[in-house]
């Protein structure tokens, strides 16, 4: 007797529409992600914003150019972050847009800098997709919105969204 339960199909998570602001900062992270594939990286980018609009930091994924591990997109963009000077009240208000889903590790970069908002492109569910099977490739099965949400402050998370255009950098990118 087979006692074991069918394998359950994930829910990918609808494609959210945005506000012109958040598209045109969204696109110039998934141009960074195509930069990051360019140079022999993971195709992902992020740029953080200021509440008024100041374009604080904008980083790519490094982590072939640098054999850092740590050497997310939005890690490094977080990083730009220390030499500013900025309030944590200021980052309270600021926005993370990134190309894809922030992974377990940037979520809680995202925490720690206390940035208040995060607006993604691919979700991690479709991005596994391309990822694969390879044991070097898998990600933690955890969505950044679990850590956000056990937050002491609000993060708000917004995405996935313009699917078609953050897909691009990926197709063809996880074969090797």
């Amino acid at each position: 007797m087979n006692t074991q339960l069918p394998p359950t199909v994930p829910t990918v998570p609808a494609e959210t529409a945005l506000e012109e602001r958040d598209g045109r900062y969204l696109r110039k992270a998934i141009v960074w992600s195509h930069a990051a594939r360019r140079r022999g990286n993971r195709p992902f980018g992020a740029v953080i914003v200021s509440a008024e609009g100041e374009v604080l930091a904008e980083a790519y994924c490094n982590t072939a150019e640098t054999g850092d591990v740590t050497g997310h997109a939005e890690t490094n963009a977080v990083r730009m972050l220390a030499n500013r000077g900025l309030s944590r009240d200021a980052l309270a208000g600021a926005t993370l847009y990134s190309s894809a889903e922030p992974c377990l590790m940037c979520a809680g970069a995202i925490f720690w800098s206390n940035i208040g908002r995060v607006v993604f492109g691919i979700d991690a569910e479709r991005l596994r997709v391309f990822r694969g099977e390879r044991a070097e490739q898998r990600d933690a099965v955890l969505s950044c919105r679990d850590v956000f949400e056990a937050s002491a402050h609000l993060i708000e998370c917004i995405g996935p969204a313009l699917l078609d255009e953050a897909i691009a950098a990926h197709v063809g990118a996880w074969s090797t």
